[in-house]
């Protein structure tokens, strides 16, 4: 159980991997992990993508604008996929369009990120390096094309994995006093004032992505992640809708 707790604690993100093979049975270890995966209401609204062809992951890292993704081992592309139950109640003559609703479309959205949570904690207690791709969003009807996706499915995040080929930094997180409330939301008199000390600490922080130079402060990252669009991104509302997803 410790050693569980601890490999949580010293998540890192790995971008770099060895050219270690991963066994084809650890891989369908983790795939059942994946498949075991707590589900909404068991209906299980979501699949996996398994990226092994080199062409494809060198265009995932051209979308992603992640030159190092085509690189990783393994490549999971977690998708909410309605398509499958939908079908099924079409095939039986009992479809609906609340089968296709936003509600489901969260709860599929959510099958996915669980699974793939879980496969990274699997993943990493056996020694291997994990990290989120987050970047499949940057076009996602590229990325739809890209696998092939038919409606009612919809990317919802991508996973890299493989022997760590890198040691990063752990990187400082927000304290949990400033995250977790009983409760009831707390909002704070002075937020500057309270993220004074973790400023400090994220000035400290070398990122790997940037050559190992010092990071700014988690303020100043705000307005230039947080307030600030990626191109092609403010289209994916519409790229779901046209995905058939009733919103």
């Amino acid at each position: 159980m410790e050693k569980i707790i601890n490999h949580a604690l010293n998540h890192r993100t790995i971008r770099e991997f060895t050219d270690q093979k991963i066994d084809e049975d650890l891989v369908i270890k983790l795939l059942e992990v994946a498949n075991h995966s707590a589900s909404s209401n068991g209906l299980q609204l979501s699949s996996i993508i398994r990226i092994k062809d080199q062409a494809i992951k060198d265009k995932l890292a051209s979308i992603g604008g992640q030159e190092y993704v085509k690189r990783a081992p393994e490549i999971w592309i977690f998708i909410v996929d309605l398509y499958r139950n939908y079908s099924i109640a079409k095939e039986n003559s009992c479809e609906n369009n609340t089968m296709i609703n936003f509600d489901k479309f969260i709860q599929g959205f959510t099958d996915a990120i669980i699974q793939s949570q879980n496969v990274v904690s699997a993943a990493e207690s056996l020694g291997l390096g994990t990290n989120y791709y987050g970047n499949i969003h940057n076009d996602t009807e590229k990325i739809i094309n890209l696998l092939k996706l038919p409606k009612l499915t919809y990317p919802a995040v991508g996973l890299g994995f493989g022997y760590p080929n890198q040691k990063p930094q752990l990187k400082p997180r927000i304290p949990i006093n400033l995250r977790v409330f009983d409760d009831s939301y707390h909002i704070f008199d002075d937020y500057s004032k309270e993220f004074e000390d973790y400023d400090r600490e994220m000035t400290t922080y070398y990122d790997l992505r940037d050559a190992n130079k010092r990071s700014d402060t988690f303020s100043l990252q705000i307005p230039k992640k947080q307030g600030t669009n990626i191109s092609n991104r403010d289209k994916m509302f519409e790229t779901l809708k046209n995905q058939g997803f009733i919103l």
